[in-house]
């Protein structure tokens, strides 16, 4: 799939002034269910519970300038972001589970992760 603009928000923006707009990112997502696996032996199988919450880990990769490098850092330490999901068009509120910034060529490497109940 072709490279998509990833939009950014720090948890205290409150208008369309305040995303970062970063553009030809590279946008994965996987999405995993908590389980609960309980092994009973002399029975027939496993009891498999679904717990009924999920976390979405949003890997984001491409590249940006200093000035956008120093508004995201602002984010990752001072709460929890919000970001708007391209595939479900929603806005998540995310955590910053990895951030990566390279100078020399200006890339950056963000894993997110969104915790729904």
């Amino acid at each position: 799939m072709a490279a998509m603009d990833f939009f950014i928000r720090p948890a205290t923006g409150t208008s369309s002034s305040d995303w970062i707009r970063i553009a030809n990112a590279d946008i994965k997502v996987r999405m995993t269910r908590r389980l609960t696996r309980t092994v009973v032996r002399g029975q027939e199988g496993d009891d498999l519970h679904d717990e009924g919450s999920e976390s979405t880990m949003y890997t984001i990769k491409g590249e940006f300038g200093i000035e956008e490098y120093k508004r995201i850092v602002a984010m990752f330490r001072t709460g929890q972001p919000y970001i708007h999901d391209p595939f479900e068009e929603r806005d998540v509120k995310v955590i910053f589970a990895v951030m990566e910034y390279d100078s020399a060529d200006e890339s950056f490497h963000f894993e997110l992760l969104e915790d729904v109940i």
